[in-house]
């Protein structure tokens, strides 16, 4: 895997209490990586221990391969769930002003941000004080400063707080035609249909410490295991006592019904097909938020 950012063996210490704990995950370039986990878990330290903006206590974060210092965290797009705005400045000096403290140009600041609002439909707001603006429309702001010196590598940490569907939709439609042109994107966030419909690899850290990594197909796919979508004419309790059925669940017009081990959905078609009105039969793939929950509590169950 090529991979843009790897974080090995992070861990941090406030006193007592542990905020990361041996955290490693590498992050494929030209992809967008979920870190997920409950509030507490971990995961603002962590990106703040990328950023440098907090120290580690041990581990090591590699960018391109080689240890995160002060120039080369400057190639990173980073946009903070405290947004950090300075409300008195104009829109469009705000913006001039981010870019030239990360490299650019005053004239080519101020060239890449006017297009920048002009897509984002903020144009007419140029030369309105910050103040001015709504919470969405500066949420809109603040993502524009992150982007404008066009970063190989994005860290969003909740980048869709305070905007409405229409704005979320727009931003998530950008988000994946960057990743398209080859920028990667770190999304941290609590809406979780976002991440199952952008992500390509997760981490998801609770107490600390890493409790389920890797690729989202996979991951749905183990999740799943031998559980099935059913919808026929047959009864719940018809196909329970069907060979190798353990339990059922209702899903809407479905049944959810879970194979033991040695149950074969083969021969499960076979008997509701020969039992007759037999509708559909597909494998069940959770959803994200249904990972979440069950990955957590399971990881609540060893401590208890």
């Amino acid at each position: 895997m090529d991979a843009i950012l790897e974080l090995q063996n992070l861990s941090k210490r406030y006193g007592d209490h542990v905020a990361v704990e041996d955290l490693s995950f590498s992050v494929p370039r030209g992809s967008v990586f979920g870190l997920l986990g409950p509030n507490g878990a971990g995961k603002t330290t962590t990106i703040r221990m990328i950023m440098r903006i907090i120290a580690t206590d041990s581990g090591t974060v590699l960018l391109d391969g080689e240890p995160v210092d002060d120039d080369r965290r400057r190639i990173i797009g980073y946009l903070p769930e405290e947004r950090g705005l300075y409300r008195k400045m104009k829109v469009l000096e705000h913006l001039v002003f981010l870019g030239t403290i990360r490299g650019l140009r005053p004239g080519e600041a101020k060239k890449r941000a006017s297009a920048w609002l002009e897509r984002f439909e903020l144009d007419e707001w140029a030369t309105h004080k910050v103040e001015d603006l709504s919470k969405g429309m500066q949420q809109k702001l603040q993502f524009i400063g992150t982007i404008l010196h066009r970063p190989p590598l994005l860290i969003l940490d909740e980048p869709f707080s305070g905007l409405d569907p229409i704005n979320t939709r727009q931003l998530k439609d950008l988000m994946l035609e960057m990743r398209d042109e080859g920028v990667t994107i770190v999304l941290s966030t609590h809406v979780l249909p976002q991440v199952d419909e952008m992500c390509s690899e997760i981490c998801l850290i609770n107490r600390a410490r890493p409790i389920l990594a890797g690729s989202l197909k996979k991951i749905r796919a183990d999740y799943g295991g031998n559980t099935w979508r059913v919808r026929g004419d047959a009864t719940a309790s018809e196909i329970s006592a069907l060979p190798g059925v353990g339990t059922i669940h209702p899903l809407g017009e479905e049944l959810l019904v879970e194979l033991d081990e040695e149950g074969d959905p083969r021969e499960l078609v076979k008997a509701l097909a020969a039992a007759g009105g037999l509708e559909t039969f597909t494998r069940f793939i959770p959803d994200l938020e249904n990972i979440f929950i069950r990955a957590v509590e399971e990881d609540l169950q060893h401590v208890g």
